[in-house]
Formats: structure tokens, C-alpha cells, sequence
């Protein structure tokens, strides 16, 4: 098992989850603005997910119907980015939970957040 980061992140890129992973395992990418997460090197610690302050990261298992392809996704964008480890501001104009949430409800998405899948 390993957990993925998904669209939530995307033009908002907090860097929260980056500094408690014990193993190193995000990726920043510019296109899109974002972070991902290794498969190969995910510990499934979990550390990550309530560091996240917009809740982008699932466990592979939980994630939404309409975040499936998001593993796929992680998993081919990890090589365009760098490994990142420290912590550092998130893109300008970045949303908090709540600009996430209404995104999602304005693509006609229900709003799960993690754990409740």
C-alpha cells in the first residue's frame, strides 16, 4: 500500500506533508504546481496525511471515485520532480481547505476527505 497526493494540491503545493515524511518519499513538480509521492518509497507511515492542511493525500485503497487515476498520476510525474524535504511557503494564491473544497463541489465532485472513503 502506499498513499498518493491528488488534485487538491494542485496550485498549492504546502510543503507540510514533505517535512514529516521519515523516508523522503515527495516530490516537487512545477507542471503542475504540485507534490507526489513515490510508490517505491512510501513507508505508508501515514505521517503525511494530517500534516496535510488541505487533506490531499489518500491511502491508495481510500481514494474517490474521482481521484483514481491519481496513482497512475503520481507515479509518472515523480520522475520530472525533485525530492523534497524541507519545508518551504506554498505557491502564491494558494487555497486553504476551503477554496479546495468549493473547486471540487464546482466540477460536481463530492467533497470525501480522507478516512472517510
Amino acid at each position: 500500500m502506499t498513499h498518493v497526493v491528488t488534485a487538491r494540491c494542485i496550485d498549492c503545493r504546502y510543503t507540510d506533508c514533505a517535512e514529516v515524511c521519515p523516508v523522503e518519499c515527495f516530490y516537487e513538480v512545477g507542471d503542475p504546481a504540485m507534490l507526489v509521492i513515490d510508490a517505491e518509497t512510501c513507508i505508508d507511515c501515514m505521517a503525511c496525511v494530517p500534516a496535510c492542511p488541505v487533506n490531499a493525500i489518500y491511502a491508495d485503497h481510500e481514494l474517490p471515485e474521482h481521484y483514481a487515476d491519481w496513482l497512475e498520476l503520481n507515479a509518472g510525474l515523480v520522475s520530472s520532480g525533485t525530492v523534497i524535504t524541507a519545508g518551504k511557503g506554498p505557491v502564491d494564491g494558494a487555497l486553504d481547505l476551503d477554496g479546495v473544497r468549493a473547486r471540487e463541489q464546482g466540477a460536481g465532485w463530492p467533497s470525501v476527505e480522507p478516512g472517510e472513503a
